[in-house]
């Protein structure tokens, strides 16, 4: 990705999602197999590549580095304008940063985690031209969480949602859902429901952010990572979304597929 194809994104959204993984070149053959991906270096340096559909950028691969306090896991990032005032605002409300606010190429990032230990980061400066729901980048952002009102005001306090700012994101409750939906520009840019169990000896069940993405033959990509490795669980029909299946990568990075919608993507 060079330079003149970066671009600022709106505070608050999310902007990006990658995958920290121990081995990044494993990693990439795991995901060109399965979801069709094909990657090229990226604006971060060595160690780091940008998974593309199409020629269109979808997410980011990054290799763990020795000593990192950062687990293999897909992580959602959301953008701000001041990487160390959101992280001052994340430790100010008990959660906890593992790692940054560093420069990365051509912006700022951080990683860490809320109160019940869901990952995700954050990132002040360009990013690659990629709007959440569009083209082939994930279809949606959903956390699972023991709490999901009182999640939503860790978010909301830490990337201003609801903060009546113009073309800022807004804050609802779905009932029929059950969920509380974040949104921008008309468009959902997250969901946070309940569910979530930090107890739970199984990593999918645990309270964390899950990526979504849409693919076109839900079985055909399920037995593919079976093939190549990744452990799945069967498809389950869920009433807003559809179909879909919960995938570890054989690194154990959790993320979900569902089957592919209309046009229009995102409501």
């Amino acid at each position: 990705m060079t330079a003149p194809e970066l671009s600022i994104p709106v505070h608050g959204v999310p902007c990006w999602v990658s995958l920290m993984t121990r081995d990044l070149r494993a990693a990439e053959d795991f995901y060109a197999t399965v979801l069709g991906w094909s990657f090229r270096s990226g604006s971060l340096g060595e160690g780091f590549s940008v998974a593309h559909v199409d020629g269109l950028p979808v997410a980011g691969l990054g290799r763990i580095a020795a000593g990192l306090p950062t687990s293999v896991a897909w992580t959602p990032y959301f953008a701000v304008d001041d990487a160390d005032g959101a992280a001052a605002r994340v430790r100010e409300r008990g959660a906890t940063i593992a790692v940054g606010p560093i420069r990365l190429g051509p912006g700022r990032g951080a990683v860490g985690a809320d109160r019940e230990g869901a990952g995700f980061g954050f990132w002040e400066g360009r990013t690659p031209p990629w709007s959440l729901g569009r083209d082939n980048t994930p279809a949606s952002l959903e956390l699972r969480t023991s709490h999901p009102f009182d999640s939503a005001i860790f978010y909301a306090e830490v990337f201003g949602w609801a903060s009546g700012e113009p073309g800022g994101c807004e804050v609802g409750y779905a009932y029929g859902q059950d969920a509380v939906v974040v949104r921008q520009g008309g468009h959902t840019v997250a969901t946070l429901r309940g569910g979530g169990d930090g107890a739970s000896p199984d990593p999918r069940l645990r309270p964390r952010w899950h990526v979504r993405f849409e693919v076109d033959d839900l079985e055909g990509v399920v037995d593919a990572a079976r093939r190549a490795g990744g452990t799945v669980s069967p498809p389950v029909e869920t009433p807003a979304d559809g179909a879909e299946s919960v995938i570890s990568d054989p690194d154990g990075g959790i993320f979900t597929v569902c089957v592919r919608r209309g046009p229009g993507g995102l409501d």
